[in-house]
């Protein structure tokens, strides 16, 4: 039997579609809902988004914006790490150590398989150093959250590098006198635009969305100040659940333009890179 046939037909893919898509959809849909209710038993009120701008309610909502400032700043360095310190690494691995490739592959691997609460145990002492040396800034728990994104990080970025001659792309440059640095930037970069922005994008929602080693690490994020501000207003921490899945989603549609690739040959590209 061929593939073909064994493909699903229309009537299947919407049904599954429509499943994938409710299993998401309905709780967002509850989340929304429930932010419009009103505590006095009243119709649907927008009171709660609101309220969001209420100085009265501005030292409540403190511990999220906050929170949010810092979370931002963490997404930013994170995404600096991957950018800075995996890709070369990745590439190097590739290029120099292929042997070494497997090895490398499991070790980039292995934090997906480590509770948070033993990483958080692991990282507890080196903190500790951290903070003597660096300070103890909301900014420096990037480094346990660089550690959490690796494996997402890698497969995309690892994925884009097998759909291209790696080697052949990077030869070439080094014939006409491209420096490493050229090269990486001006010709490896460009073919890995969609693996470095899906890795973007993961580090971002990772860090948007973790609680766990923030608060065993004492640190102020965007969820631990949900958590604090719950105790006093539980409509406020559902809101920016639905701001924060919003804005990651507005993220993934810009990050999908901007990686479609371009219309003009992947050859000419490479040649243009080149020259």
């Amino acid at each position: 039997m061929s593939g073909a046939s064994m493909a699903p037909g229309r009537i299947v893919r919407g049904v599954i579609g429509v499943v994938v898509g409710g299993v998401f959809l309905v709780p967002l849909l509850g989340t929304f809902l429930y932010t419009l209710r009103d505590p006095a038993g009243g119709g649907p009120t927008a009171a709660h988004w609101l309220s969001l701008f209420d100085p009265a309610k501005a030292a409540t909502l403190k511990p999220i914006w906050l929170g949010l400032g810092n979370s931002l700043i963490l997404a930013l360095v994170t995404v600096a790490i991957v950018l800075i310190l995996v890709t070369p690494t990745i590439i190097l691995v590739n290029l120099r150590f292929p042997h070494l490739r497997r090895a490398f592959e499991f070790v980039a691997l292995l934090p997906i398989s480590i509770p948070a609460i033993v990483l958080v145990v692991g990282l507890a002492p080196i903190y500790l150093q951290i903070g003597r040396t660096l300070g103890t800034g909301p900014w420096t728990l990037a480094f346990a959250y660089g550690i959490t994104v690796l494996p997402f990080a890698y497969r995309a970025i690892q994925a884009s590098l097998d759909a291209i001659d790696l080697r052949t792309l990077t030869e070439a440059a080094r014939s006409l006198g491209s420096g490493w640095f050229d090269v990486v930037i001006r010709v490896l970069v460009p073919n890995l635009r969609q693996g470095l922005m899906a890795a973007s994008l993961i580090s971002v929602a990772v860090v948007l969305g973790e609680f766990t080693i923030a608060s065993l690490l004492n640190k102020q994020v965007l969820q631990t100040g949900m958590v604090i501000v719950q105790k006093q207003d539980a409509f406020a921490p559902a809101i920016f659940t639905l701001l924060s899945l919003a804005f990651v989603f507005v993220l993934l549609l810009v990050i999908g333009s901007v990686s479609r690739p371009d219309r003009a040959p992947r050859k000419t590209r490479t040649r243009k890179a080149l020259t």
